[in-house]
């Protein structure tokens, strides 16, 4: 379960800002609190957080920033080469920013323990590096100052002595102690890999791949997809996988997508790929009543909001099975606003959230902020300072009553993070008549 996660000089932030998921006290509707909040030991944390902010205020740059976290734990120590750059982006706006590392430490839970982890990075080298763990307080495993290493007795137990001297400049000693079969090192690495995921609710193509997998491999699966299809009142009551043969001549176009996806997703060439059509299934009618059905193609035939749906199915029903922490930007984009806040009570609800999974989604839907649907601590805000720094708030820290409107108060921009927009017709109007 994630605590919270600190960012800092990368891309739109520069000093370090938090998201954190532990809930605060706040004397708000006890109902909600049931819903929202779940105990690890003494700790309250919170099973979803929302995101507002206008555009290029960096919502999407907080998402990036926790997939490159996660991406370079379990791929530093296998895919970087020795003197290879590390793709990190650090902020661009400030002189002084350009000789720092970026900074990123996660904190969470993992089989009952607390593990503090963190690490600052430039395009070439890992600056320093630290893993702290708390039972019943907080002890050092390890920290790292460039080519300095001071590990704990438990540490140097799992792995050899020359270990140190074996990790490259630019590779995380916690991926490189995993490679070595440190058991510490490699059930984190699983934290990462198993329990922690990001999602584009823009490009969410690539996820087709990951629910059709699913929908093959589990029928009681593909049911349950079938019948959040018709739930959300997509008109579909079925689907059928189809597998085609690739040929040599160009596939349909409507079909190209797809396979450009499951060719990123699976690390394949398009030619070693095996076709997957999707058909739904809609009921025909006579005279009220069902008289047969009709097969369409998804690709071709649906809309693009029932695509995302299905996409993003996958991922959202594994998250709520196996408790992961699911990471979602533009969440609302192409789907209807009910349907965006079903998802969210989804995760909110003891009943359909068991394990205690968490989402934390970047959002331009302030309908989302009505009927209370959300906590003051489980909404954030993001606004660019004067000099294009991101700043990370929750509505929370703001001065606010518990029964305000907080989707009036914030479009009447009490909370900021809304965008300033000046009024366009004039510009227009100003521009035509002087093309006239």
């Amino acid at each position: 379960m994630l605590i919270e996660f600190t960012v800092g000089n990368y891309r739109s932030f520069l000093t370090p800002v938090t998201l954190s998921m532990l809930a605060t006290r706040l004397q708000d509707d006890p109902s909600l609190d049931r819903e929202s909040i779940f105990w690890v030991g003494k700790y309250p944390l919170l099973r979803s957080a929302a995101i507002y902010g206008p555009n290029a205020s960096g919502k999407s740059n907080l998402v990036r920033a926790m997939m490159f976290m996660r991406r370079l734990v379990l791929e530093s120590a296998t895919k970087l080469q020795a003197g290879e750059k590390i793709q990190v982006e650090r902020f661009r706006l400030d002189v002084e920013a350009r000789g720092k590392p970026a900074f990123f430490q996660i904190i969470f839970f993992w089989k009952g323990v607390r593990y503090r982890y963190g690490f600052e990075v430039d395009e070439s080298v890992v600056r320093s590096e630290w893993l702290y763990r708390t039972m019943k307080r907080e002890a050092r495993l390890f920290v790292r100052e460039g080519d300095r290493f001071d590990v704990s007795t438990r540490l140097r137990k799992e792995a050899p002595s020359t270990l140190q001297r074996q990790t490259r400049a630019n590779a995380l000693f916690l991926s490189v102690m995993a490679q070595f079969n440190s058991a510490t090192a490699i059930e984190l690495l699983t934290w990462f890999r198993e329990q922690f995921h990001g999602v584009s609710g823009l490009d969410d193509v690539g996820y087709t791949p990951y629910t059709i997998g699913l929908c093959e491999q589990d029928a009681a699966f593909r049911r349950r997809i079938e019948a959040m299809l018709r739930v959300a009142d997509t008109g579909i009551k079925e689907i059928q996988i189809e597998s085609l043969p690739y040929t040599q001549t160009d596939p349909p176009q409507e079909l190209r997508w797809l396979m450009e996806a499951i060719a990123r997703h699976d690390g394949k060439e398009l030619e070693e790929l095996t076709l997957k059509r999707i058909r739904t299934i809609h009921p025909v009618f006579e005279d009220g009543k069902q008289v047969g059905k009709a097969i369409f193609d998804m690709v071709r035939e649906e809309s693009e909001g029932t695509k995302k749906f299905f996409a993003l199915l996958g991922p959202l029903l594994e998250a709520l099975e196996h408790g992961w922490v699911l990471v979602i930007d533009e969440l609302e984009a192409r789907l209807h606003p009910r349907l965006t806040r079903e998802v969210v009570r989804l995760f909110n609800a003891p009943e359909t959230n068991p394990h205690n999974a968490q989402l934390v989604f970047a959002t331009h839907d302030p309908g989302l902020l009505d009927d209370h649907l959300l906590r003051r601590d489980q909404v954030w805000f993001m606004q660019k300072d004067r000099y294009g720094a991101t700043e990370l708030y929750s509505l929370a820290e703001i001065k606010e009553r518990k029964d305000a409107s907080f989707l009036k108060h914030y479009l009447q921009g009490r909370y900021g993070a809304i965008p300033h927009v000046g009024r366009l017709r004039p510009l227009v109007e100003q521009e035509l008549s002087h093309g006239a």
